[in-house]
């Protein structure tokens, strides 16, 4: 979706570390060193068989996603900047010194779902991006916000997998994880995540064309954050699929 700045990051590295309780994928016991390899993953709504390797510093792109397609700070609000994040072992990132950084496509995918929830969540299948970017940010009050560019092969697993988290941040109800729905249209929606330490975050949800975007910033006044939603998802509309 992990604490909840964390969370953000993984998102979202949103935001975090989801509702899906379903256990990672083990080898079979017939497998051996000779075996073949594992198959493409085909449902994102489950932890990929290893995790994202931070050998190396990643690419500022994923493949045909570049950062001109997650929004400029200063179309996000007055005071937004962009983020070297540094990473680290905490993280499980290296930091290549600038604002985005490449993702694995199914880890990343998979931990932008909501973990924590109280309440059951559908257990459908959802497609596996073909590329993901993660770009971070400060907001206007210097807390952290984070925009995840999920690039799928066609438009149609770009709405499956809007639907697949829609369904899951409607379900999840109140927990260790709370998600409170604020809007929602048929190519955007809002979200408030609030974790059991205290902190919450704004959560932005856009699909267009083969792309979901989702940007999640650190909530602050109520009534500010909740119109910010609306310009945030504006804002990533028009650059998604540039």
């Amino acid at each position: 979706m992990m604490k909840a700045a964390g969370a953000v990051a993984v998102l979202l590295a949103v935001v975090v570390t989801g509702c899906s309780e379903e256990p990672a994928v083990s080898p079979s016991p017939s497998a051996t060193p000779s075996a073949a390899p594992s198959a493409t993953p085909t449902n994102a709504a489950t932890p990929p068989d290893k995790p994202e390797q931070a050998t190396a510093p990643p690419p500022a792109s994923a493949g045909p996603v570049k950062p001109g397609n997650l929004p400029k700070p200063t179309a996000l609000g007055s005071g937004w900047k962009t983020y070297d994040d540094p990473g680290g072992a905490e993280v499980g990132f290296q930091g290549n010194k600038t604002w985005t950084r490449r993702r694995d496509p199914h880890q990343a995918a998979f931990e932008a779902l909501p973990i924590g929830c109280s309440q059951p969540l559908p257990d459908t299948a959802m497609p596996v991006p073909a590329h993901a970017l993660q770009g971070s940010y400060r907001n206007a009050k210097g807390a952290p916000a984070t925009a995840l560019l999920l690039r799928f092969g066609k438009p149609e697993q770009a709405a499956a997998y809007f639907q697949g988290y829609g369904l899951r941040m409607r379900a999840c109800g109140k927990g260790q994880l709370t998600v409170q729905p604020q809007w929602e249209e048929q190519s955007a929606a809002a979200a408030i995540r609030r974790y059991a330490g205290g902190e919450s975050f704004m959560e932005v949800s856009v699909v267009q064309g083969s792309s979901v975007g989702l940007l999640a910033s650190a909530t602050g006044e109520a009534a500010a954050d909740l119109a910010w939603s609306r310009r945030a998802a504006k804002e990533l509309a028009a650059v998604m699929e540039k």
